[in-house]
């Protein structure tokens, strides 16, 4: 019997989609904060099963028997979670003797493999979710479903999806979309003393209370006592600003830089009706879109790196595994940041929780809403440039320290590189700021404390979250 976790219920069921102007997918919205993988990188699984008292008012989406929890990324019951990991572990490969619709039920579901197989993969179960081991548990708690078309789920029925993983690696060829695991390297996290207590702010009991809160707040006041980032007496005092010349190699890979990256608008449309409610699901939907849309980016960036043959596939894999969520994070404050704070701030406006929504917030929520928003403040105050948005990326992406790495003394070579280049930059650039650069590399850090924080925020707690981040900061900017 596989163990069953206990984390927290709540969230992610259907809704419509008729008020956005260009509707999501049919199937019910694919609540995916891990998103679908297989180009770069392995995952761990997460199960996440519901407390008791809930248990009894879920059903599982692909028997209908009683729910035990959120497995590989929908609501199931142990039985289906079960047929589902064997299946994908084994890459087993079904027939069905009728016509590819037989009736799914509790007492039925024995009766055809293919039928079971392919309606777990239709509701959204994602296996991208399961440890190539075949091995219970995992650091990836946050995984969610996903949605695939028609000729990747006859893929994966046919077995022709399992050939072509086998032969990625040799091939060294695109495939399609893919994401890596939701995971954050422990070496990835700040010292202790760079971090915030993760007491509760504020007693969540009721919307005005949680709005008067954070709504319209400039910067919150517990910033003030972290010195690495918000007190600017911490730095050392540097020699007064002198003219200089920007080095042409420096200028040169800056350039190649700059060059790597996707800064055209993003696709994923925005726009929904006017007067048009939006539901938790359909922002919980809409969000996965664009984490996946970004993630992608990611993705074609790494192939365009100046330094791309430098390194292995295999270290780019781990690499893109543990720093996937920083990469987004930072491309959302900076260079995304006008659609992310003014388009979808729009959607999540029209968005209105529900008091138990509030009162279920956690403490990895409160806390992850302070960073973000202060992160925010110091992002738009510093109106960091494309080139140094460019450096911070390679400089945050080449981490020595990340566990697996098979080149960690190249990778420190780059990093430093890359550091040099951005000091550089920014002392050439801007010669009467000459804290900017300290300021510049002093945001990795915090970037890296949120992004491991939020892998620990439910899933169903994101659409609050970013109602809360989107709108505080929308407003404050608005006011000044």
């Amino acid at each position: 019997m596989e163990r069953d976790e206990r984390p927290p219920s709540g969230g992610g069921g259907g809704g419509g989609s008729a008020g956005f102007l260009e509707p999501p997918a049919a199937l019910p919205p694919p609540p995916r904060n891990g998103f679908c993988q297989d180009e770069l990188a392995e995952l761990d699984p997460g199960t996440i099963s519901v407390p008791d008292d809930r248990a009894e008012q879920r059903t599982c989406l692909i028997c209908g028997d009683r729910a035990t929890g959120l497995h590989y990324g929908i609501i199931s019951c142990e039985g289906c979670k079960g047929f589902f990991k064997r299946s994908i572990c084994n890459k087993r490969v079904y027939r069905c003797s009728r016509d590819k619709n037989c009736v799914m039920s509790r007492k039925q579901r024995n009766r055809c493999q293919y039928c079971r197989l392919l309606k777990c993969l239709q509701m959204g179960m994602n296996r991208k979710a399961i440890r190539e081991d075949g091995m219970p548990g995992g650091r990836n708690k946050s995984i969610g479903p996903v949605q695939i078309s028609e000729e990747e789920i006859e893929r994966i029925m046919s077995g022709q999806e399992f050939e072509e993983e086998a032969n990625h690696w040799s091939n060294h060829g695109d495939s399609d979309h893919s994401s890596p695991g939701n995971r954050a390297s422990e070496s990835n996290q700040p010292s202790p003393g760079s971090t915030l207590s993760s007491s509760r702010s504020v007693e969540l009991n009721g919307f005005m209370a949680f709005r008067e809160q954070y709504m319209g707040m400039s910067v919150p006041p517990h910033y003030q006592y972290i010195p690495h980032l918000f007190s600017y007496s911490g730095h050392s005092p540097l020699l007064p600003p002198q003219a200089r010349s920007l080095d042409p190699q420096s200028y040169s890979l800056i350039h190649q830089l700059v060059s790597a990256e996707d800064l055209e608008p993003l696709g994923t449309p925005m726009l929904i009706e006017d007067g048009y409610a939006v539901t938790q699901a359909e922002l919980f939907a809409l969000l996965c879109r664009l984490a996946d849309e970004l993630l992608f980016r990611q993705i074609a960036w790494i192939k365009k790196l100046p330094f791309f043959c430098e390194l292995s596939i295999k270290d780019y894999t781990c690499l893109l595994s543990s720093t996937w969520q920083e990469l987004i994070l930072l491309s959302s404050l900076t260079v995304y940041s006008k659609q992310i704070f003014g388009e979808l701030a729009d959607v999540t406006a029209k968005y209105s929780p529900s008091d138990e929504e509030l009162h279920r917030f956690s403490d990895e929520g409160m806390e992850v809403i302070e960073r973000l928003i202060y992160l925010y403040h110091k992002f738009h105050q510093l109106k960091v440039s494309n080139e140094e948005y460019a450096c911070m990326k390679a400089i945050n992406f080449l981490n020595q320290d990340i566990r697996g790495l098979t080149s960690a003394s190249q990778l420190e070579q780059l990093n430093k590189r890359y550091w040099y280049i951005c000091q550089d930059f920014t002392e050439y650039k801007y010669t009467h700021q000459p804290n900017r650069f300290p300021d510049l590399m002093m945001c990795l850090p915090e970037i890296r404390y949120i992004a491991g924080k939020m892998v620990n925020v439910p899933l169903e707690q994101l659409p609050l979250l970013f109602k809360v981040v989107l709108h505080s900061c929308k407003t404050s900017v608005g006011k000044e």
